[in-house]
């Protein structure tokens, strides 16, 4: 059926088997956020933002994007630059308080951008040269361009050459390659072009929308998702798909409108999904289509995105393009990535996003409920790619397709993305389905755990959407399989809270593909009063924000050991006359019954004897009055973390500071080390 607008959007009847209309938008979790982009607004604050970070002058933040939940909690993204120098792996996301106060913040890297000096040793030719060996092609283009690497380890002077070309197999390419600018060692390297593969001609007669353009069609929707013919080229952006009748394709390779009737659908269902179900707005969160390109190279079996547009090849004999619905929206979802996170492709990083890209090709499928490609959890399954009949990849059990991995471990990142993606599409199973054999939509399946445990499942479409608010609001460029933990975990406590069945399955489902625990739990062994933690950034890993004082203490300094995460607050271990504090100011209920101070605290010694040398204090200050409510000393140190706990229920109705005080004598150290700090009421 054909639906007449003029110079509007079209609805088109394509040849195939079963009508599939654009299905009904359906509605946004209670909490997922707006993402709406308020990009000019928080650049205006970078400054502030960046003094209440502890940065120097030097160093400046750029907004990349914005998520503002509906509380007004607001998530920016930031990246870096330090003395004019672009920051490779410095981005950030702050997240900030409807009242515009840090309240956490999620580093890439160390935190850390200074570099000693701004001069390279190693010239760019040399870094040049660098690149276009490792890229194995012969370069069209290859150029260089200093900047601070602050993706591993500490910072470092660096050329980011990008050398673009085409590999063996037709794939376009625009390698990355991070060379140390005193060295010359390699530090990174990683591609742009970002291919997968997917189904071709199965999602049956379907319903599009063109564009009446005097007394021509175009397959071109009023968003600006389009499609356009290579026919055969590498390069351009291809011409445009016309229609006299509105009647696009056949169902076969007969016809050259075929491929780019199942992209067109891919990528106008891609877009309803991520709107209607995510609340994202395209790719770019601005309402824009994108461009596919159909019909690429000759006989070349894959798809790519490459940061601008998705283009499909015929496949092998140019009999089967790639161009199913699962193939546009993984990768599209490469686009969606790219501008939100930005996850690196290489590295654990690498396989975070291949796998994200393989999440939301699945999440499309389901979402358009076609009954001729019915929603699973196997990618490329329709294709015969092997020639077997069986599928590219296996979600409930990644390791049956010979080369990917079931569970994370720490030689994961070495692995091609599409093969460390493994671990994360077998978390989506889990967490969604759970362990153990069962059908689901007419598939059987049989997913394994890792350590012999029993995971249920918290929902498909639930899990979408706490690995979309991760993917926006929680990892980095340079984010691993922890970090993702930790995120979808957070994430799932705010959309669906810490007792929920969603929660607990995000949680299960990472410990049974063996990503070590970290500090976020769906409630955790010993939860806080009901009042929650009143002490902002408690654990220290956003850094010094919301704690003031002497500058050094807060730290991720490997001399001693944090109790969860990477952050405490170091206090002492000089060896030298020193004073330090940190503190923190908060607001008591009037209305509490309990309010309880508490922390974990480790201490060693150089020193000797049972005479009190160094001593830190834990006090309350309110108004011109200063309790000491301990003091720890030199003797009788305990290099094992403890926790202690102090009744704060006086201060009820007030507003308090709680500080450390630390004095360390001319000689023989003693460090305090303070971590996972709570002030909780009830």
């Amino acid at each position: 059926m054909i639906r007449l607008s003029t110079g509007a959007a079209l609805g088109v009847a394509v040849a195939a088997a079963v009508a599939t209309p654009l299905s009904a938008a359906s509605a946004a979790p209670a909490a997922a956020p707006s993402q709406a982009p308020g990009v000019t607004a928080a650049q205006a604050g970078a400054d502030k933002d960046r003094t209440a970070l502890g940065l120097s002058s030097d160093e400046k933040l750029v907004v990349r994007n914005v998520v503002t939940d509906r509380d007004g909690t607001e998530h920016v993204r930031y990246d870096r630059t330090y003395k004019g120098l672009r920051v490779l792996g410095g981005d950030l996301v702050v997240d900030k308080a409807p009242s515009g106060s840090v309240r956490q913040v999620r580093w890439n890297g160390n935190g850390k951008a200074a570099v000693a000096s701004t001069s390279p040793s190693v010239a760019e030719t040399s870094a040049e040269s660098s690149g276009a060996k490792r890229a194995g092609y012969s370069p069209k283009k290859n150029d260089g361009e200093l900047v601070v690497w602050a993706g591993t380890g500490s910072p470092r002077l660096a050329w980011d050459v990008v050398t673009e070309g085409v590999r063996s197999d037709q794939t376009p390419s625009r390698l990355h390659t991070v060379v140390d600018a005193k060295s010359g060692a390699v530090l990174s390297s990683w591609d742009e072009v970002m291919n997968g593969t997917g189904n071709s001609m199965y999602s049956g007669t379907v319903t599009l929308n063109s564009t009446l353009s005097g007394s021509t069609y175009q397959l071109k929707d009023a968003i600006g998702n389009y499609t356009t013919d290579l026919n055969g080229a590498t390069s351009g952006t291809g011409t445009q798909f016309t229609d006299a009748d509105n009647v696009w394709g056949n169902g076969t390779t007969s016809s050259r409108q075929t491929a780019a009737v199942d992209a067109q659908y891919g990528a106008e269902k891609t877009f309803a999904y991520y709107k209607n179900v995510l609340g994202r707005n395209g790719i770019w969160n601005t309402g824009a289509g994108a461009r596919s390109r159909v019909h690429y190279g000759n006989a070349y079996n894959n798809a790519f995105w490459d940061g601008t547009q998705m283009t499909y090849g015929d496949g092998a004999s140019n009999a089967k393009p790639l161009t199913s619905i699962d193939v546009a929206a993984h990768e599209m979802s490469h686009g969606v990535t790219e501008n939100t996170a930005g996850l690196n492709y290489s590295g654990d990083a690498g396989g975070l996003n291949e796998a994200t890209s393989d999440i939301f090709g699945t999440a499309v499928e389901w979402y358009a409920n076609s009954s001729a490609d019915p929603g699973d959890y196997l990618i490329g399954e329709k294709i015969n790619i092997n020639g077997n009949g069986t599928p590219l990849r296996y979600m409930d059990k990644p390791s049956k397709d010979g080369a990917s991995r079931d569970c994370w471990s720490s030689t994961l990142g070495s692995l091609d993305p599409h093969y460390s993606s493994g671990p994360l599409n077998h978390w989506f199973y889990l967490a969604s389905e759970g362990s153990g054999a069962k059908t689901v939509n007419g598939v059987s399946y049989n997913s394994p755990t890792c350590d012999g445990s029993t995971v249920t499942g918290g929902g498909r479409s639930n899990i979408e959407k706490v690995w979309y608010r991760t993917l926006s609001t929680k990892l980095t460029s340079g984010s691993t399989y922890l970090n993702a933990r930790e995120g979808a975990i957070a994430s799932a406590i705010e959309l669906y809270g810490a007792s929920s069945q969603t929660c607990k399955s995000v949680e299960a489902a990472f410990t049974a593909i063996a990503v070590p625990a970290g500090t976020q739990s769906c409630g955790g062994t010993t939860p806080p009063p009901t009042g929650g933690n009143l002490l902002l950034n408690p654990g220290f890993e956003s850094g010094a924000v919301s704690w003031t004082g002497s500058a050094g203490p807060i730290t991720n300094n490997t001399g001693r050991p944090a109790r969860t995460g990477s952050w405490k607050m170091w206090l002492g271990g000089n060896g030298a006359t020193t004073t330090e504090t940190e503190q923190q100011s908060v607001t008591i209920p009037a209305t509490a019954t309990a309010a309880s101070l508490s922390f974990w605290l480790r201490t060693d010694t150089a020193e000797s004897g049972s005479t009190a040398y160094d001593t830190m204090k834990v006090q309350v200050v309110d108004g011109g009055t200063t309790t000491t409510l301990a003091t720890y000393s030199n003797v009788g140190t305990n290099a094992t973390y403890t926790q202690k706990s102090f009744n704060v229920l006086a201060y009820k109705g007030k507003t308090v500071t709680v500080k450390f005080l630390m004095n360390e004598d001319s000689s023989l150290q003693t460090s305090f080390v303070v971590d996972d700090t709570s002030l909780a009421t009830s």
